[in-house]
């Protein structure tokens, strides 16, 4: 599937909710009220819907990978929100040594904590997060050369093409990140994440070098580390009444 062309639909259904919110705003009420000593005003609730602008960056300027991620979280509480990830990636990791392909999905569930303390009316967030991963892929091994430190031939490359599917891996992540309104219900991010990988597919004679939704592994390690930004909207579902004394 072309990326430009799912890119202009994510950005156009996202304007048309704007458009449709911005309608509703003018003909509701306002915001916040002040009666008295005290700011009467309504907190939304809802979902909201992200595009990570940096896969899509990478999908573009390198040519080795293709990659989309969306993501979506519902504000459960005052400061808690349930969040996901769903995502696809195709990365190319070569070499002098060797040339593999990487090809999978992945999803990522969990929750964020929202520690900024917003002014009225608004819906920053500075928040906290942990995520559980779960990808499913593959692995085609396309060529590798044969490790010698004998210059006097040639090196010996061997078009393999061996493709090794139905791999899994699961992981947990830490994720901290803020989100900031631009303007109507539009919002732009951006994160950083910290994992830990739990299990990966054994495959025989051979590595997992990449995981989607993980990225880049490493023999000697488990950790694995990530960052991101992205555009957000947020669609209102309800609204709470809250209440804040003004000082005389």
């Amino acid at each position: 599937m072309n990326l430009k062309l799912i890119c202009l639909y994510i950005i156009s259904i996202l304007f048309f909710f704007y458009s449709a919110t911005s309608i509703a705003q003018e003909d509701g009420d306002a915001d916040y009220e002040q009666v008295s000593d005290s700011i009467f005003y309504k907190d939304k609730y809802g979902l909201t819907v992200s595009l990570d602008l940096s896969r899509i960056g990478q999908s573009f300027w390198d040519s080795e990978y293709q990659g989309i991620e969306l993501a979506a979280d519902y504000r459960f509480s005052e400061n808690l929100y349930i969040a996901g990830e769903l995502g696809n990636e195709k990365a190319t990791y070569d070499n002098e040594n060797l040339l593999n392909e990487t090809d999978g999905s992945y999803i990522k569930l969990g929750v964020n904590y929202n520690v900024y303390d917003n002014w009225i009316g608004m819906n920053n967030l500075i928040y906290v997060g942990f995520r559980y991963g779960f990808a499913t892929y593959s692995q085609n091994l396309q060529s590798f050369r044969i490790y010698t430190t004998d210059d006097y031939f040639p090196p010996d490359v061997r078009d393999e093409n061996t493709t090794f599917g139905n791999l899994t891996a699961n992981w947990v992540e830490l994720q901290a990140g803020l989100r900031v309104n631009i303007f109507g219900n539009f919002f732009l991010g951006a994160h950083i994440q910290l994992k830990n990988m739990i299990s990966t597919t054994d495959i025989q004679n051979f590595d997992n070098l990449y995981v989607p939704g993980f990225r880049r592994t490493f023999d000697n390690s488990s950790i694995g580390a990530g960052w991101g930004y992205s555009i957000s909207y947020l669609i209102p579902i309800y609204s709470k009444t809250k209440t804040q004394a003004v000082d005389n």
